[in-house]
């Protein structure tokens, strides 16, 4: 089975979620959270600049964080 991801116009969402609840094999999930575009480009832009030295090893993360 396959999982897509869409960004639909808001002004179309209506339409297109009712045209594939038509299709009985779809499952529809819909996102209970949004993330402002403000946030995605903040990340964005720490990856850019982010050197080496920023990261640490997961393993030593997950030991300082107790898991």
């Amino acid at each position: 089975m396959k999982q897509v991801t869409l960004q639909i116009p808001d002004k179309e969402y209506e339409f297109f979620i009712q045209l594939l609840k038509k299709f009985n094999e779809v499952k529809i999930k819909e996102a209970d959270f949004l993330i402002p575009e403000k946030h995605k480009e903040l990340v964005r832009d720490r990856r850019r600049t982010a050197k080496k030295s920023d990261f640490i090893d997961w393993n030593v993360a997950k030991k300082s964080l107790g898991l």
